[in-house]
């Protein structure tokens, strides 16, 4: 699947199969394809005695054989005796051929055959020669509208091009058909061989190996030697597996400090395993689903709505982001007397987040082969870790989202790094404005946003940019434009930094709302979120009627100032004691940990989903409730993967950047530093999460708070 595509929501696929399967049918073409049943079997009766000719029909007479080619002649040869001998090593190659699937026209469009017993194979045929298997998926358009994938097993020496070419004379042959195309793709086929290390993959190792042993050497040194833990040596503390965890898992009451915001860690971790759970949905249409067609009827339910509206998920942490930056900054602001160091600002946010992302860029780009294997680990995929290697710079620099294009993404749910960062640059000369003007610069930023929308809203309707399959085949770049673009997105940032501004200046203000204006308040703020998650319920139905390029423009503008709208009066209820039991469930203390880590598990969730759905070897089901066992296997790894990465990277990270860049004031008097402490343990905001382009760096966010607080003492 093209990466522009698979950026985008599970519900594209959805459309252009839906699209596909409801045209007519040939019989012809059906009963013709029937007869490939065993196409195994049928390949190596036609192929007997293979000679040249076969192997390179159109060029037999045009250029001289190979080295390649007369081996890949010798091997297929030595593979057609083996069968006639009843060798066992040759029957396995025979044996690990996909057929034509049962149940094609209930969507079964896929059989994997047996991926390892063909790649296991290893035979000697001399001194100096191993015959091994190659694994390889062919696609197979048998039907009028129906692509067919079946594996197949040749010999390691054989090239696409040769798996090609001999299928072709093979179906020319048995169906009385001219197959256009490439029925063979290198990047769908497999060894057992693994490529060698290269210098930025050792380099990648031993990077890890070294802080990995630092860790584990200060953990010992903490816990042997240092009984005292208030004399423990500050770099002893940074790297401590034991201090780090501990701070991880702390839960302090918020009751001591005014400033902190309960409820965020519950709409934070929330909005993550929704994150994590629409990914999964993606990867579960994507797969090798026996009953694919049950996913016409499934788009159909409001259940699926939720899913494919995950993509809200991501102004929520553009909402979060917002609050936290205003509030934590002009708190400072104002102790400073009008003093912000910008230059220093941006730098404790640069050094806070690249380390972790810098890492899983290289994990993902050189480490990846060697952490999973499969038939499907480069066809169920978010990324091409490829690009990488020439456009890893634009992601650390954080301007992706506008410099490559989305097939050019390292790594794709970073874009919501990307816009963060941008937003958080232009965030000085807000604060700096609100602190000067007050009312009538937020009044200013209020209008910045209205433009921002209407500047949207007007290029879908003009330049008619849409988030639909086949405008997006017509206009490739309409994802960057409406979705990946800081301008889009800005709105529910904005949104979130003037509601910041609002709960700063009415700070350790009171708020008696009667029961009226508080049923008033909940009943606006749920029917913003439902709706936006259900307006475009109706026109999910085959049904239905069709959305108009000026309806989808109004949902698309209006949906990212109405969901953070929701969002703030949900806030602002739990903060003054009107969430009852919202507030007791957002709350809770058993979000906390989860919160801390929320930004290292938005990082690395997309290669755990990745790696465990690419190694898929059988045919799947695909259903509400096997999503969900899927789910709950994916986040439980993704947590472990992201503590992990926390007390390896984050942790360490952040304490170094802490003790080496300066606070920018005088050191504070033992009170504040508590309650420094304490805000920096109980406020962690967010990750993000994607897309279904998941954005998350709430992580940014929290660190910073906890550094400009630290600064106001």
């Amino acid at each position: 699947m093209a990466k522009s595509v698979a950026k985008i929501l599970p519900l594209l696929l959805l459309l252009a199969t839906v699209a596909a399967q409801q045209q007519e049918l040939s019989v012809s073409d059906y009963q013709r394809a029937l007869q490939l049943r065993q196409l195994s079997v049928e390949f190596f009766d036609f192929f007997q005695n293979i000679t040249l000719k076969d192997l390179m029909p159109s060029q037999a007479q045009m250029r001289i054989p190979s080295q390649q080619d007369l081996m890949c002649l010798a091997e297929l040869n030595s593979v057609s005796n083996g069968l006639q001998s009843g060798s066992i090593w040759a029957m396995r190659m025979f044996d690990a051929w996909g057929s034509l699937p049962s149940g094609i026209l209930y969507g079964n469009t896929m059989d994997l055959g047996n991926v390892d017993e063909c790649i296991k194979i290893n035979h000697a045929m001399g001194t100096n020669q191993q015959l091994m298997g190659k694994y390889c998926l062919a696609e197979l358009p048998l039907i009028s509208v129906i692509t067919v994938k079946t594996a197949v097993c040749f010999p390691a020496s054989c090239t696409a091009a040769h798996m090609d070419t001999l299928l072709k004379q093979l179906l020319q042959r048995l169906l009385n058909i001219e197959m256009s195309g490439q029925l063979v793709k290198d990047n769908n086929c497999m060894t057992a061989e693994v490529p060698p290390l290269d210098g930025l993959a050792i380099f990648t190792i031993v990077l890890l190996a070294i802080l990995g042993t630092v860790m584990v050497v200060a953990t010992l040194y903490d816990y042997f030697f240092c009984p005292n833990q208030d004399k423990m040596p500050a770099l002893v503390k940074v790297f401590s597996a034991r201090v780090n965890s501990r701070a991880l898992f702390r839960i302090v009451d918020s009751k001591t400090n005014p400033n902190v915001i309960d409820c965020l860690h519950g709409i934070r971790c929330l909005s993550l395993m929704w994150v994590i759970f629409g990914h999964d949905y993606f990867f579960g249409i994507v797969s090798p689903n026996l009953n694919n067609v049950r996913l016409y009827g499934w788009l159909e339910t409001p259940y699926a709505q939720l899913l494919i509206h995950g993509v809200l998920s991501v102004d929520t942490f553009f909402f979060l982001s917002g609050l936290l930056v205003c509030m934590v900054a002009l708190r400072l602001i104002e102790k400073q007397k009008g003093k912000l160091n910008v230059p220093l600002m941006y730098l404790h946010r640069y050094l806070r987040i690249t380390p972790m992302l810098a890492i899983l860029i290289l994990v993902c780009m050189k480490l990846k082969p060697y952490m999973a294997d499969g038939p499907l680990i480069n066809s169920i995929t978010f990324d091409d870790f490829s690009v990488c290697e020439r456009t890893w710079f634009w992601t650390l620099l954080y301007v992706q989202n506008y410099a490559a294009a989305t097939q050019d993404l390292c790594i794709s749910h970073s874009w919501y790094l990307g816009v963060d960062m941008q937003m958080y640059i232009l965030s000085p000369i807000f604060l700096l404005a609100l602190y000067k003007w007050g009312k009538k610069a937020a009044a200013g930023i209020f209008l910045l946003m209205l433009l921002l929308s209407a500047c949207l809203f007007s290029e879908m309707v003009i330049k008619e940019y849409s988030m639909n399959t086949s405008n997006l085949v017509r206009q490739p770049d309409s994802m960057i434009k409406i979705y990946l673009a800081t301008h889009t997105h800005a709105s529910p940032w904005l949104v979130g930094f003037l509601f910041g501004y609002f709960l700063h200046v009415n700070r350790g203000k009171q708020f008696k709302l009667n029961r009226i204006t508080v049923w008033l308040g909940w009943l606006l703020s749920l029917a913003l979120i439902l709706v936006s998650i259900f307006a475009l319920y109706p026109f999910f139905r085959w049904d239905g009627p069709s959305l108009t390029p000026l309806g989808e423009a109004f949902y698309l503008t209006l949906t990212r100032i109405a969901w953070p709208l929701g969002l703030s009066w949900l806030v602002f209820a739990c903060m003054h004691g009107y969430g009852s039991l919202a507030n007791s469930f957002l709350s809770s203390p058993m979000w906390v940990p989860l919160s801390k880590l929320s930004f290292s598990a938005y990082i690395w969730h997309m290669i755990v989903e990745e790696i465990n759905w690419g190694r898929t070897r059988t045919n799947t089901y695909f259903s509400d409730y096997d999503i969900m066992l899927r789910f709950w296997g994916d986040f439980g790894i993704t947590v472990l993967v992201a503590y992990f990465m926390h007390i390896l990277v984050e942790a360490p990270f952040g304490g170094l950047e802490s003790l080496l860049l300066p606070s920018g004031k005088s050191k504070p008097p033992p009170k504040a530093r508590a309650e420094v402490k304490l805000e920096a343990e109980t406020e962690a905001p967010p990750p993000q999460i994607t897309e279904m382009a998941p954005p998350l760096e709430e992580k940014s966010a929290y660190e910073d708070k906890v550094h400009i607080t630290s600064n106001t003492n």
